[in-house]
């Protein structure tokens, strides 16, 4: 066979998924969800501080510093990025994320912000339903029709509910989402331990398994976990970013591979 990214594919045991972007059209909704809660935390902390609001890139401080990793890695990734250090608080898997004695206002940590985003998503998900990339789908069919497996892996802790309302949730040989994740307590994106788990639960060989993303921390996450191939998807027009990343190929569509 020659080398092309089909025939790299078919040569495979195994393909694993990033869900948002990828399968489900859902990068946009976090990306607006993401805007909501910093322009509104930004603007509070302007009108405290006297200092200037900067608002939220919804494509540039997305791709930089949330896109592909969990919420609290994102609300912290993306502070540090202003200068701004938070308490971490807890999280919704713990206590509700607040501080103070009775009828005090709850402190801001990184953990309530993380899930006061999760409150935003899922309001739009539920408002609006998930439209899925039909290209994706198809691919996964055909990939699962000649024996190949495919997983799921993905920072979102309402893969269930984002999957089930896209339709796509029987598609999976294997899924490790957020809630997996921090059950196991696997680090985020762009370590690999969450690829890592991925292909262990699906018992293939790294190298004979591929990686697909749409994220630059996906995509090196892929990378440093030895996959034998990182399939970029460059929506966005991202495509040097996640060459630089350590992608082997990249697309605008995963239907430019002509899986059939």
């Amino acid at each position: 066979m020659g080398d092309s990214p089909h025939n790299r594919l078919m040569d495979l045991d195994a393909v694993i998924f990033d869900m948002d972007g990828v399968v489900t059209d859902t990068a946009k909704v976090h990306a607006a969800a993401w805007k909501q809660l910093f322009d509104s935390y930004l603007r509070a902390r302007s009108d405290q501080t006297g200092e200037p609001f900067v608002a939220f890139d919804e494509r540039a401080d997305y791709e930089s510093y949330v896109d592909g990793r969990n919420r609290y890695d994102g609300v912290r990734t993306f502070l540090e990025s202003r200068g701004i250090s938070l308490p971490e608080g807890a999280g919704d898997e713990g206590d509700p994320g607040a501080t103070g004695e009775p009828g005090e206002p709850a402190e801001t940590t990184v953990h309530s912000l993380g899930d006061q985003k999760d409150q935003y998503f899922l309001a739009r998900v539920r408002a609006d339903g998930v439209d899925v990339y039909g290209s994706t789908v198809k691919l996964i069919r055909a990939l699962k029709s000649k024996g190949i497996r495919t997983g799921l892996v993905t920072a979102s802790r309402n893969a269930d509910e984002v999957l089930a309302a896209g339709g796509v949730q029987d598609l999976w040989d294997t899924k490790v989402d957020g809630v997996v994740a921090a059950e196991l307590g696997l680090a985020g994106k762009p370590d690999p331990a969450t690829y890592n788990e991925a292909a262990a639960r699906l018992g293939v060989d790294r190298a004979k398994a591929a990686v697909v993303e749409d994220a630059v921390s996906g995509v090196q996450a892929g990378h440093r976990g030895g996959f034998g191939l990182v399939v970029g998807v460059a929506r966005g027009g991202q495509t040097t970013a996640l060459r630089q990343a350590g992608a082997d190929v990249v697309v605008e569509d995963l239907g430019e591979l002509g899986i059939e």
